[in-house]
């Protein structure tokens, strides 16, 4: 039982501190900075998109304000399946010269919108981005920079997750995404990132690969083969896009359960990357494999104290039952001041594992994803 406890908590440990904190010594030993440089490709934005009336219409205007050279730009829109007023909104834009749009009549998924799309997408560089979040208008101009370095195959921007007006959200969702990031950070500044943001990132459109039918992460999914291929894959925080991440505790869970199972079809889809062929194959499972782990290794901790004799097992146990405790109090809104920050976050950290083991439990079973507004 020893073992078993010490082992689960090395995995922990490791997850969250551990390959943190090499990252952080590798991007000062083996630094890697990317050459940027003035550089204006032709770019293509490519969105697929279903039943998005409600944020279409805003994000169209948004991408068409880029600051960016309007005659090297171009917008093409994959409706897929829309049934409201969707595809009249994409009729009314696709007037516009620089706008292309695709209008699927019934819906086939996002992978396939996107391998439509970007089949007759005709820019350097494709950007793929989501109909709800909103990108800063220099954005566009800051990735394209970095494609000047020849070694770099992508570019994922930053995804803030609060109000551009008032600011960037410090509790909760918005603190374990402002650790997420630093570790992307770290990984770029030495090597390649494991996956892109889905709502703002680009890639050289000869290194593109067509998606599998039913992909849930192509944000993974493209960056991984653009990595296979022999090309980076890095990180610029200085390209943002903002979202307001709350869709209501429900949807919001669902979400992190369907991204959280597109890792275990990542590895029926691609398994290669497991094997000596991925270039980051080490990083791949430290940052997505092990994160996988991390709840059932919890649950080894948590059982194997209750039995464990000893004071070291005994403040493990009272450690653990004070974390869950502060998660409890986040979950029924009773932390109040400089504790609910520590509450919210706790909450999260319970969150997110939850439903890692809920991603799990629907890959084992044979459970499939959708994809859902």
């Amino acid at each position: 039982m020893k073992i078993a406890f010490w082992g689960a908590t090395i995995v922990i440990v490791y997850t969250f501190l551990g390959y943190p904190v090499w990252l952080w010594l590798r991007s000062r030993w083996s630094p890697w900075p990317v050459q940027r440089g003035s550089y204006t490709p032709t770019v293509s934005a490519v969105m697929v998109v279903r039943n998005e009336a409600a944020v279409l219409e805003r994000k169209l205007q948004n991408l068409l304000a880029l600051n960016y050279p309007q005659e090297l730009f171009e917008i093409v829109v994959m409706s897929d399946g829309s049934s409201d007023e969707t595809n009249e909104i994409l009729s009314s834009y696709g007037k516009r010269e620089n706008v292309r749009v695709l209008l699927g009549e019934h819906s086939q998924g996002k992978a396939s919108g996107l391998n439509e799309a970007i089949s007759v997408a005709r820019g350097e560089i494709v950007l793929f981005t989501d109909a709800r979040q909103i990108i800063e208008s220099d954005a566009l101009r800051l990735l394209a920079q970095d494609f000047a370095d020849s070694s770099v195959g992508c570019v994922s921007g930053q995804l803030m997750l609060g109000d551009p007006i008032s600011g960037q959200a410090n509790r909760g969702m918005g603190l374990y995404w402002r650790i997420e990031k630093k570790v992307r950070e770290w990984e770029s500044a030495s090597g390649s990132v494991v996956g892109a943001t889905g709502a703002i990132y680009a890639v050289r459109w000869n290194l593109v690969m067509p998606v599998p039918p039913e992909t849930v992460l192509d944000d993974v999914y493209i960056p991984m083969q653009v990595v296979h291929q022999g090309a980076r894959v890095i990180f610029d925080p200085r390209a943002r896009a903002w979202d307001l991440p709350d869709l209501g505790k429900s949807r919001e869970f669902n979400r992190k359960v369907r991204t959280l199972g597109g890792n275990y079809q990542l590895l029926q889809l691609a398994p290669w990357l497991l094997s000596k062929e991925n270039p980051i194959r080490f990083e791949f499972l430290s940052h997505k494999v092990s994160r996988l782990t991390a709840p059932f290794a919890l649950l080894v901790v948590l059982l194997t104290s209750c039995f464990l004799t000893g004071p070291i097992y005994r403040i493990a146990l009272i450690l653990q039952v004070a974390f869950y405790g502060l998660s409890l109090l986040a979950m029924m809104q009773l932390a109040k001041g400089p504790l609910a920050r520590m509450a919210d976050a706790a909450y999260t950290f319970v969150v997110l594992n939850t439903a890692a083991a809920v991603a799990f439990g629907n890959f084992v079973t044979g459970r499939k994803t959708i994809w859902v507004r």
